[in-house]
């Protein structure tokens, strides 16, 4: 218990520290001042502290298991077995990695974009083991994790940012403290609203709640709200040096609270059944998909559902703030962005997500609207052009602010490669054939985080790819209309030709994983990874013969423009070019 609520801690504090790099301390065009070596060194001594206890922690865990001490454990046999054959011994160990390279890397973060990169390791190495947390084995395995993964997420950014202040010069603190106050504000919305559907998924209406794990719960809220007010309170001004450790302290015990809620399970009222399809999944085995289950039926997943909620409230933040400002943004843009997040929200919450996870060809389905249909919506609502109009600029003269950050990001050698359309292609296209014709696509089947992360995957690549081809937001490469159009009619190409030798495959992709659920309808597995094969085919074309059609367009669009440039400038040369001979004339006239 120790080393968990130390791992915790620690982890909280390290993550606060480079959200102070990153968003906090002053800076002069991205690099770091004198003032931030305090913070750095803060930095440096806890991430060491977090690799002994990210250790510690595997090792007591490991020992819980085996109810034995931690003497009993140390062979280097078992703890091989451990984080090479099982989920949360492979999810501790990657922390573990996580912690070391923070504290490697620490010592040499010279600016906040490197700050903020290395912020978001640190963020995967905190969150990984919550996906084996107390939530998974209980009903609504998805929104469970995934409300817990945001809380976690939330309340760290909460803690970390005020800690983060507290570590800073008085001078330094003046200037930070309004994005503290909106840090706060957002992170204690998001404490509370997750930390209320958690605790419903886990104990709903029951007498779960008079026992001694909802009396943990009871606490861990009161002493939320308590914070919250008190946080409130702090965005007034109001005896910031006394607040400021007093808050910390109260959001330490819900931490805490927290890491004990992770190593104990409610107390079971009633007998229940074991559920194999629950404990693969995390959810029961629907009934036979018809049309208006498919489309009315939903099962929330908790963490993608809290991004997009998270990304909607920024989008519409962005456009609310132009309109105050008395600047326009196109309706048409807004609407775009509202049905590619509807789409997206159906293929992983709603039916289609739901059967995805029992049928291939469901799954297909979901893959192509996460990948090619729900993308071009995003995509055509130009959100990185709204982020450059709205973002906060720097707080001084010589600071490039959070606006400058992300034009760096987009200027970066790293950008340049990804965004290039080869590159951008392989991703979109060869991800195919190395998810479906490898066995990782039965490990990620397997898992909550495999799905996930191949859920992730499949919007990042449709993000990037169709940025790249019919992208209206700044792009660092150029790309002629023609190099586009080839790569589309390559991507059509690859696609049918990826979907043929699915379709011809007489042997199952899944590694058993769909025979191990057992569904009762639509026995024949290898009869529906065919129909997947060819629902992903024709549904996949049509999005790529959209994209080319909206590329013709903006190709002709673009030598439109080009030609009135070409003939404002032919007018200037021309009108320039009498003027000269009626001066001319004069003179022969004189």
């Amino acid at each position: 218990m120790f080393f968990d609520i130390a791992n915790t801690a620690l982890s909280v504090l390290v993550v606060g520290s480079l959200i102070s790099i990153s968003f906090l301390l002053p800076e002069r065009d991205g690099y770091l001042l004198d003032s931030s070596d305090r913070t750095k060194t803060f930095l440096k001594v806890t991430s060491g502290l977090w690799v002994i206890a990210a250790i510690g922690n595997l090792l007591s865990t490991l020992a819980n298991i085996f109810e034995s001490n931690l003497s009993e454990v140390l062979q280097a046999t078992i703890i091989r077995s451990f984080i090479t054959q099982v989920t949360l011994g492979k999810l501790l160990a990657y922390q573990v990695v996580v912690a070391l390279l923070v504290f490697l890397l620490s010592s040499r973060i010279k600016r906040n974009g490197g700050g903020f990169w290395l912020m978001v390791i640190a963020f995967t190495g905190l969150l990984a083991p919550v996906f084996q947390s107390h939530s998974s084995s209980l009903g609504s395995h998805s929104l469970a994790i995934g409300s817990l993964l945001i809380h976690v997420l939330a309340l760290t950014c909460w803690i970390g940012s005020v800690v983060a202040l507290r570590l800073m010069a008085t001078e330094d603190q003046a200037l930070a403290f309004p994005r503290v106050s909106s840090i706060a504000l957002w992170s204690s919305t998001a404490v509370v609203l997750s930390g209320v559907v958690n605790a419903w998924t886990r104990l709903r209406v029951s007498d779960s709640w008079f026992t001694g794990y909802g009396a943990l719960i009871a606490v861990k809220v009161t002493l939320t709200i308590t914070v919250l007010i008190l946080a409130s309170k702090l965005r007034k001004g109001i005896n910031l040096q006394w607040l400021l450790p007093f808050e910390v302290g109260l959001m330490s015990v819900i931490l805490g609270i927290g890491a004990v809620l992770n190593r104990f399970t409610p107390e079971e009222t009633t007998p229940t059944t074991f559920d194999r399809v629950r404990e693969l999944t995390g959810i029961s085995m629907p009934p036979e998909p018809t049309l208006s289950r498919v489309f009315f039926e939903y099962e929330a997943n908790g963490l993608i559902l809290g991004m997009l909620v998270f990304v909607t409230a920024l989008y519409i933040r962005g456009v609310v703030a132009l309109s105050r400002r008395g600047d326009k943004w196109p309706v048409g843009r807004t609407i775009s962005f509202a049905i590619g997040i509807s789409l997206l929200d159906y293929a992983t919450s709603g039916g289609l997500g739901l059967y995805a996870h029992f049928s291939f060809q469901y799954h297909m389905m979901a893959h192509m609207v996460l990948s090619m249909i729900a993308p071009i919506a995003i995509i055509l609502s130009a959100p990185i052009t709204l982020a450059l109009r709205t973002l906060p600029i720097g707080r001084s003269k010589v600071e490039r602010g959070i606006r400058g950050l992300l034009i760096a990001f987009l200027h970066s050698k790293p950008t340049a490669v990804w965004t290039h359309p080869v590159v951008a292609l392989a991703i979109f296209d060869g991800s195919l054939f190395a998810l479906y014709f490898t066995p990782l696509f039965g490990d990620l089947m397997s898992g909550h985080f495999g799905h996930l992360i191949m859920d992730l995957h499949f919007i990042g690549a449709g993000l990037l790819f169709f940025h790249v081809i019919v992208g209206i937001d700044p792009n660092p490469r150029k790309v002629h209309h023609l190099v586009r159009v080839v790569i589309l009619l390559a991507a059509m190409s690859i696609h049918a030709f990826f979907s043929v030798a699915l379709m011809s495959a007489n042997n199952l992709i899944d590694g058993g994983y769909y025979q191990l659920l057992n569904r009762p309808w639509d026995t024949d597995l290898l009869s529906d990874q065919k129909v997947g094969a060819a629902i992903g085919w024709a549904m996949g074309e049509i999005p790529i013969v959209v994209a080319l059609i909206a590329t013709f367009i903006q190709w002709m669009r673009s030598d439109a423009r080009e030609a009135k440039r070409a003939d404002k400038r032919s007018a200037t040369d021309l009108a320039e070019y009498n003027a000269y001979l009626e001066k001319l004339a004069s003179r022969e006239d004189k």
